[in-house]
């Protein structure tokens, strides 16, 4: 059993931090250089990602959830 729901949209958005401290960190040790505003849209699109994913998993959530109500209304009851 999970201790707590899966939320995909936290994981994307700490894939693409994570991605960008990589980055600032290759530059910070001369690996490569990088200008300042290069990751502006690489955070941004991690963060329009992972509130699309956020709102498609609400989304199958409330669905699922609203189904399995709907299935114990309907249910018949047994004399």
């Amino acid at each position: 059993m999970l201790r707590h729901d899966f939320q995909p949209g936290r994981l994307i958005a700490g894939m693409f931090f994570t991605l960008t401290g990589i980055i600032y960190a290759g530059d910070a040790g001369g690996l490569w250089e990088t200008p300042w505003y290069a990751v502006i849209p690489l955070v941004t699109g991690g963060l329009f990602l992972a509130a699309a994913a956020g709102t498609v998993t609400l989304a199958i959530r409330h669905h699922r959830k609203s189904l399995a109500s709907r299935e114990t209304r309907e249910a018949p009851t047994q004399s």
